[in-house]
């Protein structure tokens, strides 16, 4: 009934109307028997049986009193003295001080409830042992049990009520975490495949469309003088767009690399080399070494996709007229080599990665390494060509996703 109460729920309005219809039963009995025996006072005993009922009525009604401790101190202070009025006039008004226990523990202070309690039971006792014209220690038996069970009752309702609370707010406080680390797992898996479709799009559609460039602008300076060449150019411009179309179309569909359906992995660098090697002033040329052994379907695209990327990166940027790859297959692990004789460039000096410049090749190679548990390595200096070195260890392909999902999950 006041900030200090716990909040009312369905049990407890249902404990409170019950100590309110005890209330208000045993004022009714008071002023029942002393009509019903025909005592002296029997009017004055109703009449103070009602007004007793009438303050306590009173108290759940005002705003007051279950707002402010204040408030509900004075009203139990006012219930209080009808009762001891009560008291005064009828023995049968000991009965109230059982329900008095409950309103007092719950409305006070702890140590502010137990004085009350106490003050109740001994004017309980005073009270019926007056009317009686005697006093012996069975008459504060009842009272003192009647106070001890209320304590025991309120307090013991009121550890359960701290609990559950506590209960309530860590429960509140996982779900709150819960959706946080859902939140954030979201995040990251959507982070996670943002990264992986950049680098499948910057080594499939954007080389492919470098390669589309290069070739049409070879295509436009043979024009004037060599037609047949131009034309050869614009019909590899041509395969060059349809090769990324299919890719596109695989990103909608979610498969596999055309280049490795129904094909090896060894199968789809020689078509790589050879394409190249058909498109561009360049020599591109393939090993295999070791025993080939089955590799995961991510193993198969991420080391394919470091092949085109670095062949790209060759074409583009080294000058080369001859290139290497080599798949290599090495006892625990898998090797990928790619050699060039270009103008090479310095490692440590590379320009930061720029949405018009470019420069994400090696970056998204390193990543694709790295997110298989493997390494990429890069040698390199102005004059002496490029060298670039991707291992990954062998692992059978039930224990690898395939490259369709995020590489990167939390």
């Amino acid at each position: 009934m006041n900030t200090a109460a716990p909040a009312l729920t369905p049990t407890t309005r249902a404990l409170a109307w019950c100590l309110h219809l005890l209330v208000i039963g045993l004022l009714a009995l008071a002023a029942g028997r002393a009509v019903a025996d025909g005592r002296p006072h029997a009017g004055a005993i109703v009449a103070a049986s009602a007004a007793c009922a009438l303050v306590y009525a009173v108290g759940p009604v005002l705003p007051g009193v279950r707002r402010s401790r204040r408030a509900a101190t004075l009203w139990l202070a006012a219930v209080g003295a009808c009762w001891l009025v009560l008291l005064v006039l009828s023995p049968d008004a000991v009965w109230v001080a059982f329900p008095l226990y409950f309103l007092q523990l719950h409305l006070l202070p702890r140590r502010a409830g137990l004085v009350a309690v106490a003050a109740t039971a001994a004017a309980a006792v005073a009270g019926f042992a007056a009317h009686q014209h005697s006093f012996s220690p069975a008459m504060a038996i009842g009272p003192a049990i009647g106070a001890a069970v209320a304590v025991a009752v309120v307090w013991g309702y009121q550890a359960l009520y701290r609990e559950s609370e506590r209960r309530r707010r860590l429960i509140e406080e996982l779900t709150a975490t819960r959706a946080d680390l859902a939140a954030a797992q979201h995040t990251a898996g959507v982070l996670a495949e943002r990264d992986r479709l950049a680098r499948e799009i910057h080594d499939t559609l954007a080389q492919g469309l470098s390669s589309i460039q290069l070739l049409l602008r070879a295509a436009e300076r043979a024009l004037p003088q060599a037609p047949q060449n131009a034309a050869r150019y614009v019909d590899q411009a041509r395969q060059a767009a349809v090769d990324n179309l299919a890719e596109a179309r695989r990103f909608v569909a979610a498969l596999t690399p055309p280049t490795l359906e129904g094909s090896t992995l060894a199968d789809a660098l020689e078509r790589l080399c050879t394409t190249t090697s058909a498109r561009h002033r360049l020599t591109v040329r393939f090993h295999l070494t070791g025993d080939p052994a089955p590799l995961a379907t991510a193993y198969e695209v991420a080391l394919l996709r470091i092949a085109q990327s670095a062949l790209a990166n060759t074409v583009r940027h080294a000058e080369a007229t001859t290139a290497d790859i080599t798949l290599g297959y090495l006892g625990d692990r898998v090797a990928l080599d790619v050699a060039d004789d270009g103008r090479g460039f310095d490692p440590a000096r590379l320009p930061a990665p720029d949405p018009e410049a470019g420069g994400f090749g090696l970056a998204a190679m390193r990543a694709r390494a790295h997110a298989l548990g493997g390494t990429l390595t890069i040698e390199s200096a102005p004059g002496h060509g490029t060298a670039l070195a991707a291992r990954l260890p062998l692992t059978r392909p039930s224990e690898t996703q395939p490259e369709t999902q995020p590489e990167a999950r939390p």
